[in-house]
């Protein structure tokens, strides 16, 4: 799954890696984004010419859901079923988008010689370039019962590859900068006027090895409410830093209970 990730790049370097003509976002680190919370997408601009960043908020809501609170379980979408699922199946046709990171977390769990029940170890994993990673992304719209419009998303997870595998057995889908076009390009009828599916399915992938780095850091992280540079500063796997107030997180146990989580 991708239950926590963080966005430490500049505006300067988003303009430059998306082709973006949209106004300047206020735009401030951040170590420790989590579920429910909002996350910088690009869209493709309506107008044309360029592509458009703006504010989500992470946790897709279909737009027949009864509640908003339905979107904190729906954090990701499996590529294996993305265009089967009723939840999904509509954006992944019409609503694709990228989220911009500088990294994200994913837990390895204990050795089996400490058993089931140790704690899990978080890893900090950026792209071994330094540049922003981009995740494919759906979003929709979600009409509150005060008629408000809020966007919401999701991100796509596929199977590690063979660097992160030993850490986590999902990885959200990275996508390279030759795809970007293409996955942003959308029509009415998932086709005609935007990439074909069956192209767009393709690029539901592992990205490469070589493509990303990881390090072990502190569980701090495991804390929403903890949110500075020392979350992604190389540590050794420590168990006994971790206290009550830094489990394991909720996100990610919420997460392994269904189906719409990887």
């Amino acid at each position: 799954m991708c239950g926590r990730f963080g966005m430490l790049h500049t505006w300067t370097d988003m303009f430059e890696s998306y082709n973006l003509i949209s106004p300047a976002l206020n735009l401030q680190p951040r170590f420790n984004i989590a579920p429910t919370q909002p996350v910088i997408a690009i869209t493709a601009s309506s107008e044309g010419g360029g592509n458009t960043a703006t504010h989500f908020q992470w946790g897709l809501v279909p737009s027949w859901a009864k509640e908003i609170s339905i979107g904190a379980k729906m954090i990701n979408a499996r590529a294996e079923t993305v265009a089967e699922k009723p939840a999904f199946r509509a954006a992944f046709r019409r609503r694709r988008c990228l989220i911009p990171a500088s990294g994200f977390y994913e837990w390895q769990k204990p050795p089996s010689e400490i058993g089931s029940g140790g704690p899990k170890q978080p890893f900090w994993i950026a792209a071994a370039d330094g540049g922003l990673l981009s995740f494919a992304g759906l979003w929709e719209t979600w009409m509150s019962p005060a008629g408000d419009e809020i966007q919401t998303c999701a991100i796509i997870t596929t199977t590690a590859n063979d660097a992160l595998a030993p850490i986590h057995a999902r990885m959200p889908v990275i996508l390279a900068p030759a795809d970007f076009d293409a996955w942003l390009a959308v029509g009415d009828d998932g086709g005609d006027r935007g990439t074909a599916l069956t192209v767009v399915q393709d690029m539901l992938r592992p990205a490469p090895a070589e493509a990303t780095t990881a390090w072990p850091v502190s569980a701090r992280v495991n804390n929403v409410r903890n949110d500075d540079p020392s979350l992604v500063e190389p540590t050794d796997p420590a168990p006994a830093e971790i206290s009550s107030d830094d489990n394991a997180p909720a996100t990610a146990k919420t997460a392994d209970q269904g189906e719409l989580f990887c």
